[in-house]
């Protein structure tokens, strides 16, 4: 769900996680994602059968940080020299840096990571390299950095820092993970996400069955080694190739758990660290998906006391309550379920409910994308013409024009699965689990249930469990959380911000997701500060 997004990280945007900043923020996406939604939770798998012993022994259990000295099998890694060469009309340079596929076996075989970077424009002394990462998981931190920060960012960091990204390990340049051609990612976005019956249950489950399936038949290796640990271990490869003794660092949505996995495994060769619309490692799955959707929850009500207030809401009109316009909504998805609207769409998609809704999510990570939503829905609703909400929908999952997409939600499925056993094993386990995703959002909680049985189906068990992560050692690090973010509730930033040993919590009070470059002075002021100078906020502080 962060993403990513970026809007998908960046580029794009819309995103996830991230905000898509929609320019391109960072956003976590959910694990497969309301199918449709997929991209939009942030992670979806936890365990959901013992959801309060993972809650209590993640509490117990922190990440522990590795060795100081460089092993020696890994040392040809570490001393790597890249060879950069021009690869952006903006003045960027890309390179190709190896990591070990397995950090037990170092000698089983490489990975080739994708490396970009822009040098620092000066004037000023140059403060080293500054990794930025838009989130998803999934998102090209490439694609952001090229698209976005390398050329937005305040002048004054790109000043003084080198602007770099790495795809991490099976996204977009760095062997990215492949499951499903373009047709059959249609259809797998057209799969209805509220099933009615036993059979359209068992539509949905073949559905994840055969994502899963195209995951493992194309990637099986790599399946296995695509976790947020060792995304986190490859940085430090790069860190090193940069030739920086420590890392600085800028996260967006589930770039903030990479982050924050960074800082706790190498807590002495962390430097500045901002971590953006921040997510709470020590959730399982379960709950993770559950307090994401009252997030989702909390930007839609924003929306529709927003929407009501203007001439072209075809929600409600003046004064209707948050719960009305809902509930408005709710009736326009169960009508698309029943009958899809027109389109005119070459491939002939018509709009299922499960675009319609991911269309709907999308907007919610920028309230700058809510006068669009509005008209689509407009269209839709009165016209029966759901090409606005397709086009949303479309950004989400990184459609192109040429019925193509990214990888963006592979890589997502693939990274979320690994990192934590899943919310739910059976759909007995979502079914049952309805009502309390429903109470926290009436009107995305069946959906968002049943997205989380994704991971259910995949070819290759989690490797990863919830955890605290406190990196003691590590210099002040800059934790920020927006009091309305639909992707990576404001609750999470508070709780990483009480694990990491020497995190200041930053506060945006408003809507969207993340909260740096989103128009706020006082958040990018005191982030600048941070960056250039070193200096962090006093912990609390808040912005608007």
């Amino acid at each position: 769900m962060d993403t990513r997004r970026l809007p998908r990280s960046a580029s794009r945007s819309v995103s996830r996680s991230g905000g898509l900043h929609r320019r391109t923020r960072g956003a976590g996406r959910t694990a497969a994602g309301l199918l449709a939604t997929a991209a939009l939770l942030v992670s979806a798998c936890s365990s959901g059968s013992s959801t309060t012993s993972a809650t209590a022994a993640a509490e117990e259990a922190a990440l522990v940080a590795l060795p100081r000295s460089t092993p020696a099998a890994l040392t040809p890694y570490y001393d790597q020299k890249p060879a950069w060469r021009r690869c952006d009309i903006h003045g960027f340079e890309c390179a190709t840096i190896k990591a070990p596929l397995d950090y037990a076996k170092p000698s089983a075989g490489d990975v080739r990571l994708a490396v970009a970077r822009k040098k620092a424009t000066g004037p000023g002394k140059r403060l080293g390299s500054l990794l930025v990462n838009p989130g998803g998981p999934g998102g090209s931190a490439i694609g952001y950095v090229q698209a976005y920060a390398g050329i937005g960012y305040p002048a004054e960091v790109r000043a003084r820092y080198d602007m770099v990204a790495v795809d991490p390990r099976g996204v977009a340049g760095s062997e990215p993970v492949e499951c499903l051609d373009g047709p059959e990612m249609d259809t797998y976005t057209q799969t209805d996400t509220t099933p009615d019956d036993a059979k359209e249950t068992d539509g949905l489950v073949e559905a994840y069955r055969t994502f899963a399936e195209g995951c493992g038949a194309d990637s099986p290796r790599l399946l296995r080694h695509v976790s947020t640990v060792e995304a986190a271990r490859d940085m430090d490869i790069v860190r090193a190739a940069l030739g920086d003794k420590k890392l600085n660092y800028v996260g967006a949505s589930y770039g903030t758990f990479l982050g924050a996995t960074y800082a706790g495994l190498f807590p002495d060769r962390t430097g500045r660290l901002v971590l953006d619309g921040a997510m709470d490692p020590s959730l399982p799955a379960r709950r993770l998906n559950l307090e994401q959707t009252a997030g989702f929850e909390t930007a839609f009500r924003s929306f529709a006391r927003d929407c009501v207030r203007r001439s072209d809401c075809p929600l409600g009109k003046a004064g209707t309550s948050p719960e009305q316009v809902g509930k408005n909504l709710k009736a326009f998805f169960e009508k698309l379920d029943a009958r899809p609207a027109t389109t005119g769409d070459a491939d002939g998609r018509r709009l299922t409910e499960s675009l319609a809704t991911t269309g709907v999510i999308a907007a919610m990570y920028d309230e700058g994308a809510w006068q669009q939503l509005r008209e689509a829905l407009t269209s839709a609703m009165k016209e029966n013409d759901g090409s606005g909400l397709l086009v949303l929908s479309d950004g989400y999952y990184e459609r192109d024009a040429d019925g193509g997409y990214s990888n963006l939600m592979f890589a997502n499925a693939a990274v979320n699965c690994l990192d934590l056993p899943p919310a739910f094993d059976t759909p007995d386990e979502a079914r049952r689990a309805l009502p309390e995703f429903e109470k926290a959002s009436p009107v995305f909680g069946e959906g968002l249930a049943w997205a989380a049985l994704n991971c259910a189906y995949w070819p290759v068990h989690a490797t990863g469990e919830p955890h605290r992560i406190e990196a003691k050692g590590a210099a002040p690090l800059v934790v920020v959380g927006t009091t309305r973010d639909p992707a990576t509730p404001y609750r999470w930033a508070q709780a990483l911000a009480g694990q990491l040993s020497s995190a200041r919590l930053l506060t945006y009070e408003g809507d969207g997701h993340t909260a740096y470059g989103r128009g706020s002075s006082c958040i990018d002021r005191t982030i600048n500060a941070y960056l250039l100078r070193g200096t962090p906020p006093t912990d609390g502080k808040r912005c608007s």
